[in-house]
């Protein structure tokens, strides 16, 4: 599960075992998690974090979109 971004308490990462779902990051922060689809951007799963927590975590992911799906294209699976 390597992590591809790190932006403050939030780490971003991929489990490699999903190769057959649509592109998308997992998000952590100590017990909370949560799953972004990347194409377009939007929630696909939530266990923890608050409202306001998921707004700060997509527009984090909106701003490293490109280099999220980059990342997920060339990670060997």
């Amino acid at each position: 599960m390597p992590t591809v971004l790190q932006v403050g308490r939030y780490r971003f990462l991929f489990f490699s075992n999903e190769n057959n779902e649509p592109p998308h990051i997992h998000v952590k922060a100590e017990s909370d998690q949560a799953k972004f689809w990347l194409e377009p951007v939007r929630l696909a799963a939530n266990y923890g974090f608050k409202a306001h927590e998921l707004n700060e975590i997509e527009r984090i992911v909106r701003e490293h979109q490109t280099e999220l799906l980059e990342a997920w294209h060339e990670y060997p699976r």
